[in-house]
């Protein structure tokens, strides 16, 4: 017995490892997974990189839109294209890797300063540096707007939003129709027009406003929305949220945008918390 119970120990703790890997490469199915070799010690180990949208259990959900090449960009059916270098690789004998970037400030999952349509603002220093770091963090309320037209002063009228909310994420058809994953810009995506915009800064108490494509303004009311919204300096746009699969209601949002000194865009990492 005791020679066959070396061979029996060895086979069992061999398939004990093979069903806890299995089991960890299954646990977020819905993950994306990306595998790479790597040697370590003279052998080689396989690495998984687990790319997630949502963290502690489903808790703390990931709004933002991870950067890609195919991802839409403004007037534009080329998509965002290469925005990243690596001028310094470890491959090529640098003693680190150091990548640099280069794309539009608003591009992907961003927020609007006022400078980005009124040029005395861009002139006087109004950039993503001065904007509230209070407003855009806080309970923000998601709903469902009405799929089949533009938000209009009759659409928001109709959502009943409550005075005293100050920040309203907006998901509309564009979600349904998943543009942001779509290469090509499309101008047939939903926004405000210019009474929906008017009728938001008379009648509520929003002073963060979020959507779900590149453009807070439907395309025919592009600067009029705009205009609207920026002018008192008090609103905040952020937009092309990823709020694929999110139930509408009350969440805690975190945005925080890069510190760009003279820039009236940044890109924005946004977050919901249950």
């Amino acid at each position: 017995m005791a020679k066959i119970a070396g061979p029996i120990l060895l086979m069992l703790q061999i398939l004990f490892l093979a069903a806890a890997g299995a089991a960890a490469s299954s646990a977020h199915p819905a993950y994306e997974e990306e595998t790479a070799a790597c040697g370590v010690g003279g052998g080689e180990e396989e690495l998984v990189v687990i790319r997630r949208e949502e963290y502690d259990g489903g808790r703390i959900l990931d709004i933002t839109h991870a950067y890609r090449e195919d991802m839409p960009s403004w007037e534009t059916d080329e998509g965002l294209g290469q925005f990243l270098w690596l001028p310094k690789s470890m491959k090529n004998g640098s003693l680190a890797n150091n990548s640099e970037m280069k794309m539009p400030t608003h591009s992907g999952t961003h927020v609007d300063a006022p400078g980005h349509v009124f040029q005395h603002y861009f002139e006087a220093g109004f950039d993503v540096d001065t904007l509230d770091l209070e407003v855009l963090n806080g309970p923000a309320l998601l709903v469902d707007v009405p799929r089949d037209k533009n938000i209009t002063a009759e659409v928001m009228e109709s959502l009943h939003i409550p005075r005293g909310v100050r920040r309203v994420l907006f998901r509309t058809l564009n979600t349904d129709r998943r543009l942001m994953w779509k290469k090509e810009c499309h101008t047939d995506y939903v926004g405000f027009m210019k009474d929906g915009a008017r009728w938001l800064v008379d009648n509520t108490d929003i002073k963060l406003v979020g959507v779900d494509y590149l453009s807070v303004a439907a395309y025919a009311d592009l600067i009029p929305s705009h205009l609207v919204f920026l002018k008192s300096r008090e609103i905040i746009l952020v937009e092309a949220l990823k709020l694929d699969n999110v139930k509408p209601g009350i969440y805690a949002l975190h945005c925080l945008p890069l510190r760009l000194l003279g820039a009236e865009g940044s890109p924005i990492r946004c977050i919901l918390i249950k």
